[in-house]
This record gives structure tokens, C-alpha cells and sequence, in this order.
């Protein structure tokens, strides 16, 4: 099958103005996360989010807030009637921190098994047809980090992985550092969205307009005075539209390009988030959240030492952040696991930024494989650092 480098869920299936709207209600701004949105909302079956993070959660309960929605967990003796409830008033439902099997009784809202009863559409719940008013909403999360769901069960629903990876928390991340650094960029982006959105839609109505007129017109074409004005007015309309929209494209590459000078504070950020979660390997006692540590660093964007130079902004945030979460962490750790995790924050770092290299760090965890050619040569590495 042909490929397209420069495919993505997202140009493809997603609709920029719904995304902005996402976004603002808490979705992640990367584009796993955004991929992921679409999904959820497109999917013909009932969407299960494996979210030990909880931003999937957290969206879709800002999403549906409007709606009526019921947030409700297995271990609640009456689910079941708010479920029917739900199911009769089309209202949504979110079914959180499961674990790796679901209620038997939930299998026909998964398998979406809708009969006609005395005229109406109804679902079977427990022993009883139920009314099934198609606005119902079905969404269902775990906070494990790696669930081994069976084939019954996988069969039956869109099973999504929302959990943040390096790369998709470094984009969360470079959100906030622009929001912080450079507020007027994010406002441009948020106004070409909406701009583009507006032009794409003047394109089809257009087209539209168009399509319907030489539809209806007579067998001579020529002769319809009516098609061929807007005709004209139409080519004059599309081409000024394609001006803008090209215009508008440049500068929302622009803006992507002045975003990036801030790439490096976010991936600092991304990298000390990700050493802090390991750390519950050293003991189970060492838990922190994602929300802490957004929150967190948000707050050290806001009050680190300011200056008009680029360069030394971004060296101040980088040492401030660096330091400031080193401090923050250890406050929670036993003595003996500080030194550790100086280590690991040090090692993350050099290995983000290409300083070790993959086969030095195996090296360094592993020892020499007896089909190492080089293993002297690690050996000097070792010796060195």
C-alpha cells in the first residue's frame, strides 16, 4: 500500500475547530493524545482507555459536564440503575478505574445488541428491556499502566492507550512554556485555526452551490445565465480564498518555528517527569502524579528570574527547573535514595542529549557480551566518566 510520510490521524480525520475545543476542555495538545480524541469520538464501538495518568478521564468529564453525565465505578452497588437511567435519557456514562474484567452484565451496552421491542428500540439490561435513546454515551477507563485485557473483552470495545509517552509529554510540555514565554503566539495560533476553518468552509459551500445549480440547470448549460455568474463569482471567491488560506499556512509554519526555540525547556521537562516515575521501582512509597508535576513546573515558568536575552532565558529556565524539581523530589525520599536519584537525573539528561550513547549505557548496566568487539573501548568510557 502506498505511503505518505506525511500522514497523520490528524489531517486526515480530524476536524480543527472540534480539536480546539478539546484542547481548551483538557486534552493534551500532542498528537498522540489528539490521534487518540479522534478515535474515541469516531469509533463505532464504546471506547476503554487505558489512562494511568487520568488526562483521558479528566477530558472526557469536561467533555460531557454539559450533558448530564454520570461518572460511576463497578464497586458501586447501584451502577446498574444509573446505567438504565442513562440509557433512558441519553445520558453519557463513565465508567472509571476498572480493572481487567467487566461485569457480565455490561456485555450487551458493549456489543451495542439494540432490538426492536413492541416499536422500540431497547437493549436488555440485566432481565429487563430498557428504551434506548441514541444521545447514550459509553466510556470506560483504567488507571492500570499495562492491563492484559481478554480477546472477549477486546473484541467488544475501542481499546485506546492514553498513557504519556516521552515525546507526547515534551509537546504538553512546550504548551506551556509558549503559553508562559510567548502568550501572543498561542492566541495567533488559536485565530489561524479558526481561520482556516472559516475558509474551508466558504470553499465547500461553494462547491455545494455549485454542485446543486448544474444539477438543476437545463440541458443547455451555456444558456443558464444564473450558473454561469456564480460561476464566475465563484472562481473569483476561490482563488482569493486560496490566497488567504496559503498566507495563513505561512504563518502558522512561522509561528511552529518560533515554538520551537523553546523544544529544549519542555524536553528538560519531559525527561526529569519520567525519572520521578521510575522511582517507584526503587520503592512503591514514591507515587507522584502528572497533575503535581504540571503543576510544578508551571510554576517555576512563572517564577524563575526573567531576561530580555533568548539564550539566557532558556538557560535560566532549564538550571531552574532542573534544580527546583531535584529540591521538591527529595523532600520525599529516604537519605539513601538521594544519591540515586542525583544519578538518574544526571544519566536521563546526558542520554537525552546524546552525550552517552545507547551501547555505552548498555555497557555500563550490562557489562561487556563476550561478542563485544569494541569492549575495551567501553571499558575507557567507564574509566573516564
Amino acid at each position: 500500500m502506498p505511503f505518505d510520510d506525511d500522514f497523520s490521524i490528524e489531517k486526515q480525520l480530524g476536524d480543527p475547530v472540534s480539536i480546539r475545543e478539546w484542547l481548551i476542555k483538557g486534552l493534551p495538545a500532542d498528537s498522540l493524545s489528539i490521534s487518540n480524541g479522534i478515535i474515541a469520538t469516531s469509533s463505532k464501538r464504546w471506547p476503554l482507555i487505558i489512562d494511568p495518568q487520568s488526562q483521558g478521564n479528566k477530558w472526557m468529564k469536561n467533555m460531557e459536564k454539559a450533558n448530564n453525565h454520570k461518572v460511576i465505578k463497578l464497586s458501586n452497588p447501584k451502577f446498574l440503575n444509573i446505567i438504565d437511567t442513562s440509557i433512558r435519557m441519553g445520558f453519557p456514562v463513565l465508567l472509571e478505574n476498572v480493572e481487567e474484567r467487566l461485569d457480565p452484565s455490561l456485555e450487551p451496552i458493549l456489543t451495542k445488541s439494540i432490538v426492536k421491542v413492541q416499536g422500540q428500540w431497547s437493549i436488555k439490561l440485566g432481565d429487563q428491556y430498557v428504551p434506548y435513546n441514541n444521545d447514550f454515551k459509553f466510556v470506560i477507563t483504567t488507571k492500570l499502566a499495562n492491563p492484559h485485557y481478554l480477546p472477549e473483552i477486546c473484541i467488544k470495545v475501542c481499546l485506546i492507550n492514553f498513557t504519556v509517552t516521552p515525546q507526547g509529554l515534551e509537546d504538553q510540555l512546550l504548551v506551556e512554556v509558549v503559553k508562559n514565554e510567548r502568550p501572543e503566539l498561542e492566541q495567533q495560533k488559536d485565530q489561524l485555526i479558526m481561520q482556516l476553518s472559516d475558509f474551508k468552509r466558504q470553499l465547500k459551500e461553494l462547491e455545494d452551490k455549485i454542485l446543486k445549480l448544474v444539477s438543476e440547470a437545463s440541458d443547455d448549460i451555456l444558456n443558464d445565465e444564473e450558473l454561469i455568474i456564480t460561476l464566475d463569482q465563484s472562481k473569483e471567491t476561490s482563488i482569493a480564498i486560496n490566497e488567504r488560506m496559503i498566507e495563513a499556512e505561512q504563518t502558522a509554519k512561522m509561528i511552529d518555528e518560533n515554538r520551537e526555540n523553546y523544544r529544549g525547556v519542555a524536553r528538560r521537562g519531559s525527561v526529569l517527569y519520567f525519572v520521578v516515575s521510575d522511582l517507584a521501582n526503587i520503592d512503591p512509597m514514591y507515587q507522584y502524579s502528572l497533575e503535581f508535576f504540571t503543576k510544578l513546573y508551571v510554576m517555576r515558568l512563572e517564577k524563575s528570574e526573567k531576561s530580555t536575552d533568548l539564550d539566557q532565558r532558556l538557560q535560566i529556565l532549564l538550571n531552574d527547573i532542573t534544580k527546583s524539581f531535584y529540591f521538591s523530589i527529595c523532600r520525599g525520599l529516604f537519605e539513601k535514595d538521594k544519591l540515586l536519584y542525583s544519578f538518574l537525573n544526571a544519566s536521563s539528561i546526558l542520554r537525552r542529549n546524546g552525550d552517552i550513547d545507547v551501547d555505552e549505557w548498555n555497557y555500563f548496566l550490562r557489562g561487556s557480551p563476550a561478542d563485544y568487539s569494541d569492549r575495551e573501548q567501553k571499558a575507557d568510557f567507564i574509566t573516564a566518566a
